[in-house]
């Protein structure tokens, strides 16, 4: 995604990472990636195999990025063009590839333990699991040490450097006794061999490889929804009128589309003739089909019902709400959570660490471990290695942000990045913008008291040059006059509009600008206007520059989901506060209405920002809730933005959060979501750890002088693989919470 084009600014793009193994390897790239001039910040995530760099164009490049980490052993994927095709079809080869060595690996493993535990005093045992152990170590596990060797070249470690130094001192020891057995016989000791160890630590480790790609494949499996919502071709009509199938990638802004009963809809336009029902849940998560007639918008991705109808195209390729939506979604999943950093510090320096325990656990063993000192190490020094795993560290929170990005997707609840997500638990204070946000935002004229009908031309003619949604309602109502020459037109920010008409300044907006400019207001005029406003309905008067000429009282109905979102919210112990432009009466009684205790009227959009800042001070944690331009300061001032989809390209570009179809009870459900996210990853953590620090010791051989207990490699290779599967399958639970 490029953020900017400028050379002397950033841009910022995902890049596939290939041939990473662990959370240690993403924890390499990233520092890599971090030392490289020109590169401002890098976060690579081992979940999602991506990498996301803000670089200066000016200094480096997308090539100049691949060759410092393909310098580390690792690979970046630069083709844009149907990149997600691309991994896909890596994704599939890899797993094929897998599940091949895996189920051989546990074949060939199969005979070596039943000798190795059962068998062991017949002939040529030795000779019978060093034939079944060699193929399994030096061939299905080659790719461990061919890592371990490049990580070694290049002054690093990761988990196959742990799986290689564990499974070939295994292996080399196991061969030494079988070829000089005299070794220890002169002794008086004797040599025992340990293939099943070397061949079952690497038949454990893929297969539990094997399940983590399958379980990470099915964390994205929103986003791959989501792709697999754009069709492949479309139906345009060239100027004879006829219907050509075109590629989508061939598809310009401005053709005319034909849609027909059933069919998916391309890219974004707008209808031109024919009508039906449109499901768009997938976007919206609204299950509710929307009738479509000549001049509404319809969206990619969305399925078409019974009906056909005829759309221009106005949005193609990468600028569709749906392309958008696939991009916001796969940033945030590449994204990291805060508490992210602090993991991959640990996975960082975890494999030197855990190197060192093993060389350490070694010696120990070596001159306490009494007759069988150098077996007694060599087994520890192997346990030690298999059994410590960053894996379940570095899975623990990208897999749970994944899963929950996801989930918010389907439910029309568009996540920005991780840390968004994390922080929404949080929330305490939720500011809401009234019109548009609580209400439904088509403000309708209802009511009106003229003191001269003949100004209703110049009313017009006023709100004609207004972009305000109030002023459309105006124009919308009043009947075309003549035209009116208006000159000196100005908007007065959360007051209304000024206009000079023959020589003399006209006012239309609200009570605080008839005061400021004191207007005369009659008291017929005041009473109409103090009736209208305990009705919730907002006030707009008209004046010449002495005198008001009438007043309007326009209405805009409270969503129907509205009071029950508040509700929600309040229950879940979240103070909710409400800012709006509008008069006091009117507030007031849309407080009333939705339960609202704290609320503020006629607030510019300076003092929605102050407002913030100021519950920010008493330590709230504060989401701000608004769909206009008005809002945007605002926006990005709180702890947690939030738009409203059906709003400004500026509100949504500020914002943290997308509500799509804007419905406020999506903003509950994405605190739950939130929750239980931070839920998973707490979790994830704990057993990720505590499996380590639990583990690492009892491998070592801690229990051994209590109750004479040292754990088998075999056994702690299948515990070390279970970690990591452990905690991918914990956070897919997420997907089934409620």
């Amino acid at each position: 995604m490029v953020m900017a084009t400028n050379e002397n600014q950033s841009i910022q793009k995902n890049f596939p990472v290939l041939q990473m193994t662990c959370a240690g390897c993403a924890a390499g790239v990233e520092n890599k990636l971090k030392s490289l001039k020109g590169v401002k910040n890098a976060a690579v995530n081992f979940a999602t195999a991506t990498a996301l760099v803000d670089f200066q164009p000016g200094e480096i490049d997308a090539e100049g990025i691949q060759k410092a980490v393909q310098s580390i052993g690792y690979d970046l994927v630069l083709e844009e063009e149907n990149q997600q095709d691309l991994l896909d079809e890596i994704h599939e080869k890899n797993y094929r590839q897998l599940k091949n060595k895996t189920v051989w690996a546990l074949i060939l493993s199969l005979p070596v333990v039943i000798v190795g535990m059962f068998l062991m005093n017949i002939p040529y045992a030795d000779l019978i699991m060093w034939a079944f152990a060699t193929p399994v170590v030096l061939w299905l596990g080659r790719d461990f040490f061919i890592t371990a060797w490049k990580q070694t070249r290049h002054r690093t470690a990761n988990m196959d450097t742990l799986v290689a130094l564990s499974t070939g001192t295994a292996y080399v020891f196991s061969l030494f006794n079988m070829l000089f057995p005299e070794f220890w016989q002169s002794k008086g000791l004797e040599g025992h061999v340990y293939f099943e160890a070397a061949a079952v630590i690497i038949a454990f480790i893929l297969l539990g490889r094997l399940l983590e790609e399958k379980a990470k494949g099915s964390t994205s499996s929103a986003l791959k929804k989501l792709m697999g919502l754009q069709p492949k071709t479309v139906t345009v009509i060239r100027d004879d009128n006829n219907q050509v199938e075109i590629a989508i990638e061939k598809l310009a802004v401005g053709e005319i589309v034909q849609v027909k009963p059933g069919e998916k809809i391309a890219v974004d336009g707008t209808v031109i003739s024919g009508d039906s029902f449109v499901d768009e849940s997938m976007l919206s998560g609204e299950p509710m089909s929307v009738r479509k007639v000549k001049g509404e918008k319809v969206f990619a991705g969305t399925i078409n019902q019974k009906g056909s109808f005829r759309f221009r195209a106005d949005k193609v390729g990468k600028e569709t709400m749906l392309a958008h939506i696939i991009k916001m979604v796969q940033d945030a999943q590449g994204s990291k959570a805060p508490v992210q950093k602090l993991v991959d510090k640990i996975a960082g320096i975890f494999v030197p660490v855990v190197i060192g325990i093993a060389i350490i656990t070694f010696i120990v063993w070596l001159i306490f471990g009494g007759d069988n000192a150098l077996t007694h190490a060599l087994l520890a020094f192997v346990t030690v290695l298999v059994i410590a795993c960053p894996c379940a560290l570095g899975l623990a929170t990208p897999t749970a942000i994944m899963v929950g990005v996801g989930k918010g997707a389907e439910k029309g609840i568009l996540i920005k990045d991780a840390e968004s997500l994390e922080l929404s638990q949080k929330v305490n204070a939720v500011v809401l913008d009234k019109t548009g946000t609580i209400t439904e935002g088509k403000p309708q004229v209802t009511d009106e008291l003229w003191m001269d009908e003949s100004a209703k031309a110049l009313l017009m003619a006023l709100e004609q040059q207004s972009e305000h949604p109030l002023a459309d309602a105006v124009v919308a109502h009043l009947e075309n006059g003549k035209e009116i020459l208006v000159s000196g037109f100005e908007s007065l920010t959360g007051r209304g509009v000024k206009g000079i008409v023959n020589d003399k300044m006209y006012f239309a907006g609200n009570r605080k600008l008839m005061l400021e400019n004191n207007i005369y207001i009659s008291q017929e005029l005041q009473a109409k206007s103090d009736e209208w406003g305990q009705l919730a309905k907002t006030i707009i008067w008209f004046a010449d520059n002495k005198k008001a000429l009438a007043v309007l009282a326009i209405s805009d109905k409270i969503k129907e989901t509205s009071v029950t979102a508040i509700r929600k919210m309040q229950e879940m112990g979240i103070e909710m506060y409400m800012l709006t432009g509008d008069n006091v009466a009117t507030s007031k009684a849309i407080a009333g209405q939705t339960g609202i205790r704290h609320y503020k009227a006629e607030v510019l959009p300076q003092e929605k920002l102050e407002f913030v800042k100021e519950l920010q001070q008493q330590e709230k944690v504060v989401a701000m809730v608004g769909d206009g331009i008005n809002d945007s300061a605002a926006l990005a001032q709180a702890d947690v933005s939030i738009a409203m989809g059906q709003g400004s390209d500026i509100a949504m570009d500020v914002a943290k959060m997308t509500i799509i179809s804007s419905d406020l009870t999506k903003i509950p459900q994405a605190i739950r979501l939130s929750r239980q996210t931070v839920q998973t990853i707490r979790q994830n953590l704990f057993w990720a750890f505590i499996y380590n620090i639990i583990g690492i010791p009892i491998a070592a051989g801690i229990l051994y002088p209590v109750n004479g207990f040292l754990l088998n490699p075999m056994i702690a290779g299948a515990a070390m693989a279970l970690s990591s599967v452990s905690v991918v399958t914990n956070s897919l639970r997420l997907k089934w919470k409620k």
